[in-house]
Order: structure tokens, then sequence, then C-alpha cells
């Protein structure tokens, strides 16, 4: 009969490197701040939740929209000027726009 042949799994080689897990943390809080805020301004834009009522005041609305713009833009506060940016149309260099 064979013998029982055992796979050796060589544990001395070159490890792979680990992901940074910061980036991976700020990642994480990034699409959670992203994922508030969509799903807080469904919630007004549906009026499921009303932007103020008389008990409350405005605490709905800052607490659905206000609360994720606020940490979105303490994860990324160049995040505007890159919206910005990739919003403004880009502007054509002139020798494209000379015919010859």
């Amino acid at each position: 009969m064979g013998a029982v042949q055992a796979w050796s799994i060589d544990t001395h080689g070159p490890k792979p490197m680990r992901p940074n897990t910061s980036i991976t943390h700020h990642e994480r809080l990034l699409g959670a701040a992203l994922l508030w805020l969509l799903a807080g301004s469904a919630l007004l834009i549906t009026t499921l939740v009303p932007v103020r009522t008389e008990t409350l005041g405005w605490s709905p609305a800052f607490w659905l929209v206000g609360a994720p713009l606020v940490l979105l833009l303490t994860l990324e506060p160049a995040l505007p000027r890159q919206l910005l940016r990739a919003m403004r149309p880009r502007r054509r260099a002139a020798s494209r726009l000379i015919w010859n």
C-alpha cells in the first residue's frame, strides 16, 4: 500500500504585504459617510422624514444631511475642489482650434 504523503507549507518564504490599515479604515469611514448622506437625502426627498418639525426643529435635516457632509469634508478636505474641477469644462489648446 502507498504511504500517505503530507504536504508541507513553506512558512519561511516571503510573506505577502499587509494592506495599510489606516487607508482601509479611512476608506470604510468615507464609504459609511457617503452611504449616510445618500440615505439621509433619500429620506428627506421622499418626505418620509420632515426637514423641520415643531418639537425637533432643524435636527432631522442636520443629522440626515449636515452631519455626513461635515464628516465628508473632514475626511476629504480637497473633495469640493476636485468636484468643481471635474465639472468645469476643459479648455482646448489653441493649436487644435485652428485648422491648417
